[in-house]
């Protein structure tokens, strides 16, 4: 029986020389690890959403208490009402404050494991 060579099959045993990349194949988490620029840009953004939160805080508290020294001033002998005021009266918008941003800073923290981890 004669062979046709046109019909004859190579069997390759060696190691592949490129290996492909599954579609889709994305590690942000290796980024991150290998410090790469992705990998950079990926915690700045986390650490700017961090500052975003904790500005606005610092800006709230500002305009909170800030005047309060001026609205003393200007009532003099009112040692009573200035301390209610900062006893009772501030204690619960500080406690409001503190508790939005503890919220806030793990909300940012979990969407950024979330896009992390997804694909």
């Amino acid at each position: 029986m004669p062979q046709d060579h046109t019909e004859r099959r190579v069997v390759v045993t060696g190691p592949p020389r490129r290996t492909r990349r599954a579609s889709g194949y994305y590690r942000p988490r290796t980024e991150i690890d290998e410090q790469t620029t992705l990998g950079h840009t990926y915690v700045r953004s986390l650490m700017r959403t961090q500052l975003r939160a904790a500005l606005t805080v610092f800006a709230i508290l500002g305009l909170l208490i800030g005047p309060l020294p001026l609205l003393f001033a200007a009532m003099p002998g009112t040692r009573r009402l200035e301390w209610a005021v900062l006893g009772f009266g501030l204690y619960a918008p500080l406690v409001l404050l503190a508790r939005w941003y503890v919220r806030r800073a793990e909300r940012n923290e979990r969407d950024f494991v979330r896009l992390v981890e997804d694909r």
